[in-house]
């Protein structure tokens, strides 16, 4: 079993930067692509970011291009989510989740990760 607790959410007014953090136990990552989803409310889950389990390829969400940046430190089992230039409707609860397969190429689809944490608030004000 792995345990993934994300923290770093807040409140934040558009224009600012909060950096996330999704910190694994139970199980080590490193074999693992890992992504950052989100969801809004009344909206579905959308991807926002992945990351290869090297660390060598990351993908994006279009609209987050340029602002987000994912990267990892398999050291310490840890993934982070930099967000700059934030936007109101950045707003969401994001959450982390870890690839279902070993070794692999990233998927972009929630079906693609078996694994959850329990979720951080960000809230960008206008």
């Amino acid at each position: 079993q792995v345990q993934l607790v994300e923290s770093g959410g807040g409140l934040v007014q558009a224009g600012g930067s909060l950096r996330l953090s999704c910190a694994a136990s139970g199980r080590t990552i490193g074999s693992y692509y890992m992504g950052w989803f989100r969801q809004a409310p009344g909206k579905e889950r959308e991807f926002v970011a992945a990351i290869h389990w090297t660390g060598g390829s990351t993908y994006y969400l279009d609209s987050v291009k340029g602002r987000f940046t994912i990267s990892r430190d398999n050291a310490k089992n840890t993934v982070y989510l930099e967000m700059n230039s934030l936007k109101p409707e950045d707003t969401a609860v994001y959450y982390c989740g870890r690839g279902r397969f070993l070794h692999s190429r990233v998927e972009v689809t929630e079906g693609g990760y078996n694994y959850w944490g329990q979720g951080t608030q960000v809230t960008v004000s206008s």
